[in-house]
């Protein structure tokens, strides 16, 4: 399959009238499947009300039948049109959040979307993306747009154009360049059908944040716990992952030189994923500081793009520092960790 590859300015003011906006949705609404930026990470969309375009989603990506996609709107009217109802609780969260970087879900209508969207579940994640062409793409093609990240499951989310090139190009129809994303790591998803909303996944909006507006949320035991029963089934899959085996450090930089050293005199070739506070701090084959541990969201940004990078430089084995687990960083050190595969050195 040939892949289209469209650049567009996401702050042009006629962006619907762009010939690759115009022919981007058009395949949409054919039901192929096209890559396109969020504010997030970049999305591969397809219609969500279609089984042959949400098969061509999870065929492209790899990605198991049981977990679950994430439907994009850009109106509430295409809300009401989806779901049973709107808890109060997800009301005032969409009041202070949509458009932006998280997820609600909600109990689903019927015969209103590919059941392969929601793996069977009675419940269907829904979002509003902050992005130009996003919106402008959902907005023109009349159609919910189920849209996971666009790349190879499993892999590190992309957050460029070439990123989505790189793992999917002769496997889409089309790829839609709109620039870097801002926040780097995907929305947060809120389970808004328990009386106590519960986040399954931790992301651009933080836990702080939604507290502020509804009062406590709860978190899903299986973030915190790998044995426990995740309460969706795409949660139980490792995610992120570079391609040398990926391992956590928690102790001092002294410590983890140790475990460099360990490495390098067995041949192999080490890269540390740190803070820019501390790059200068550390000797190892490769050290790549996606950004400051004083501005967490700058870690954020560059959490995939880093990641990516080691494999570029086909390291062999990578150590990654430890993060607070405030803010922005609960999502960062989620995503580290499923990238690990829960795998953490915690010094004596």
């Amino acid at each position: 399959m040939k892949t289209e590859f469209w650049t567009v300015d996401k702050n042009v003011d006629n962006l619907r009238n762009y010939p690759q906006i115009t022919q981007s949705t058009q395949m949409l609404i054919r039901n192929e499947v096209v890559a396109f930026p969020t504010e997030t990470v970049y999305g591969l969309g397809a219609n969500a009300k279609s089984d042959e375009a949400v098969k061509k989603v999870f065929m492209a990506k790899g990605r198991p039948g049981d977990n679950p996609l994430i439907v994009h709107i850009a109106s509430r009217t295409q809300l009401d049109e989806l779901v049973e109802d709107v808890p109060g609780q997800a009301e005032r969260l969409i009041e202070a959040f949509w458009p932006g970087p998280l997820t609600l879900i909600f109990n689903k209508k019927q015969g209103k979307l590919s059941d392969l969207v929601t793996a069977g579940l009675e419940t269907v994640a829904i979002r509003m993306p902050d992005h130009p062409v996003a919106l402008c793409l959902i907005q023109e093609s009349g159609l919910p747009i189920a849209a996971p990240s666009a790349n190879t499951s499993g892999r590190p989310s992309p957050t460029t154009a070439q990123h989505v090139k790189d793992d999917l190009s002769g496997k889409i129809a089309a790829i839609v360049d709109g620039g870097a994303t801002g926040i780097g790591v995907e929305s947060t998803v809120l389970d808004c059908t328990e009386n106590t909303p519960v986040i399954l996944r931790p992301g651009g909006v933080t836990r702080e944040e939604i507290e502020a507006v509804i009062g406590e949320v709860r978190v899903d035991a299986a973030l915190k716990n790998k044995a426990a029963a995740p309460k969706s089934p795409g949660m139980k899959y490792t995610h992120y992952a570079p391609k040398a085996p990926f391992i956590l450090v928690d102790g001092n930089l002294s410590f983890m030189q140790e475990l460099i050293d360990e490495k390098k005199l067995q041949g192999l070739k080490v890269g540390v994923f740190i803070a820019k506070e501390h790059e200068n701090e550390i000797k190892a084959d490769y050290i790549l500081a996606p950004g400051t541990s004083s501005d967490l969201y700058t870690v954020a940004t560059g959490l995939y793009d880093t990641l990516r990078k080691f494999d570029e430089l086909e390291a062999d084995f990578i150590f990654g520092e430890v993060f607070p687990v405030t803010g922005i960083g609960e999502a960062i050190m989620n995503r580290l960790l499923k990238a690990a595969g829960h795998e953490v050195v915690k010094q004596m």
